[in-house]
């Protein structure tokens, strides 16, 4: 078993803890025990003697192995600013000999360099700065705010402030200053009655009243770190205290949702009520009237002009979008008029001061329409066929139908003149008699040919002539020179095959008879033939 690791000064006083042990386990020795008389286990640090239940305490644990006392030295203040110790009457040796202060010397002076310094002066010596030191833990050497002062930011909010409070007072005496020149101006003219005169002087009285001396709800409140909005910001409270709230309006539980933490009820708690009697419609109102809904189409109007490939952008170019909308709406609205003029145009206003026939306006005519029991037109009025968009009824070439209208042998044609040929001209009733003659006589001719007609008498073998030519009926062809012609050709084949057959002397007659000519037709190797190779 493993006992508690314990620094030893020398090996001797190692030895004597290892003997004592001994002793106690073999009960020779007393045991050790603490202040409360408690028997102190050896293989187990102290500070673990007094372990909770659910720890085995006769085995030692891996507390012992870490630091879990924070060390005192340690600190989490920080430089005191600014800080002056003492101040010297006269120079002292070692001291700045600029400034003459003892804690830094002239090279680290950060006061403005003297044209005699303090050493020779020894005038106006500066106070020694408090110089800490700290020895930070890991966090505290890398924290980013350490020692920050958050009332050093103070001065600036306080310049934004009277910066507000400067521009509010201005703008109040402008508007205070045009309505006194109105009220004069009015005065000096004539015809003015009393009630104009009561309501002018009553906005210059409410100009003049202060702003923290108005009403509640067009009081202007900051608020920091509420639930109202988020870190900072202001907000016009404008709803009177007199009012009712929202979640007062209907108590009933099924009602329109308040939600308490952003105070808003977005659904009409109300729905069922006289919408000229009714304050208040919901939040939702506000989101599809005025500039609300003016800017939702705006932003509309963005994504579908980007999804249509132009370069606008609401949030990274939001005037180049809305004078795109501007522009926009205005060829929309010239598109439109355009569009409306046209028509006007083609077909008449109905709404203008034009005065209609009378046939027109009462609806009589002359003409007899007779109906059924069911409603059904009988007799007096034709019924309309519907008319498409394509041309209708459109002849050419003097035709009397329209193309497509007659079908024969898979083909379409004119049924005026049952032509095939749609540029063709159309020839009537005598074009029909003459195609139906035509075909007749075509059949005709076809039948005779198919009855006269015999089997195919067979082919003569049309036998060459010397110089290629077809050979007439009455050649005759020598049978003893066509024999000498077959052993002269095998005899020239066999020179060709071995040139040492040869002879040296070569007579050549360059007279050629029709049995020479019909010898080398008769040895000669026809290529395409498949049998070519078994004649040799």
């Amino acid at each position: 078993m493993a006992t508690a690791s314990v620094a030893f000064k020398s090996r001797e006083d190692h030895r004597k803890q290892l003997e004592l042990e001994e002793a106690r386990k073999a009960g020779l020795a007393p045991a050790e025990v603490d202040e409360d008389g408690k028997e102190i286990n050896p293989h187990i640090p102290q500070y673990m003697s007094s372990a909770p239940w659910y720890l085995n305490a006769e085995r030692p644990s891996l507390k012992h192995q870490r630091k879990w006392k924070s060390d005192p030295n340690y600190t989490k203040s920080w430089y005191d600013r600014g800080a002056k110790t003492f101040q010297a009457e006269k120079f002292r040796k070692g001291a700045c000999e600029n400034c003459g202060a003892l804690t830094h010397d002239k090279k680290a002076c950060v006061e403005r360099p003297r044209k005699l310094g303090a050493k020779w002066t020894g005038k106006h010596i500066a106070p020694d700065e408090k110089i800490e030191t700290f020895e930070l833990d890991y966090d505290g050497k890398r924290d980013r705010w350490n020692g920050y002062d958050a009332a050093s930011y103070k001065h600036v909010i306080q310049r934004y402030e009277a910066k507000d409070e400067a521009r509010s007072k201005y703008l109040k005496d402008e508007q205070l200053k045009k309505l006194e020149e109105k009220n004069n101006n009015q005065n000096k003219e004539d015809g003015v009655s009393d009630d104009e005169d009561n309501e002018d002087n009553l906005k210059v009285d409410e100009a003049k009243v202060d702003e923290s001396k108005q009403m509640d709800f067009a009081k202007v409140e900051k608020r920091v770190r509420t639930t109202g909005g988020g870190s900072t910001g202001t907000v016009r409270n404008l709803r009177i205290r007199e009012d009712t709230a929202k979640y007062l309006l209907n108590l009933d539980v099924n009602s329109a949702h308040y939600d308490p933490k952003t105070r808003s009820m977005r659904e009409d708690p109300l729905p069922d009520m006289d919408p000229n009697e009714k304050f208040y419609a919901g939040d939702n109102q506000n989101r599809v009237s005025g500039q609300a809904l003016e800017f939702k189409q705006l932003n509309v109007h963005a994504w579908e002009a980007f999804d249509k490939g132009h370069d606008v952008h609401m949030q990274a170019a939001p005037s180049q979008a809305e004078l795109l909308y501007k522009n926009f709406k205005i060829n929309k609205e010239k598109l439109k008029s355009h569009t409306k003029d046209k028509i006007m145009e083609k077909y008449g206003n109905a709404a203008a001061g034009e005065v209609l026939p009378r046939e027109l306006l009462l609806g009589q005519s002359e003409r007899e329409v007779e109906y059924d029991r069911a409603g059904r037109v009988i007799k007096g009025q034709e019924m309309a066929l519907p008319k498409s968009k394509y041309e209708e009824d459109v002849y050419i070439n003097n035709h009397t139908t329209v193309w497509g209208s007659w079908w024969k042998d898979h083909q379409w044609g004119y049924k005026c003149c049952h032509q095939t040929v749609r540029n063709s001209y159309c020839t009537g009733a005598a074009g029909i008699e003459a195609a139906e003659a035509s075909a007749d006589l075509m059949k005709a001719n076809i039948a005779r040919k198919e009855a006269t007609e015999e089997a195919p008498a067979a082919a003569e073998e049309k036998r060459m002539a010397t110089w290629g030519s077809e050979v007439p009926d009455d050649l005759v062809l020598d049978q003893k020179r066509l024999s000498e012609a077959l052993q002269k050709e095998d005899e020239r084949k066999r020179e060709e095959r071995d040139e040492r057959k040869r002879k040296y002397n070569v007579k050549w007659n360059d007279e050629v008879t029709p049995e020479d000519m019909e010898a080398f037709r008769m040895k000669r190797v026809h290529h395409d033939d498949p049998m070519k190779d078994f004649l040799n």
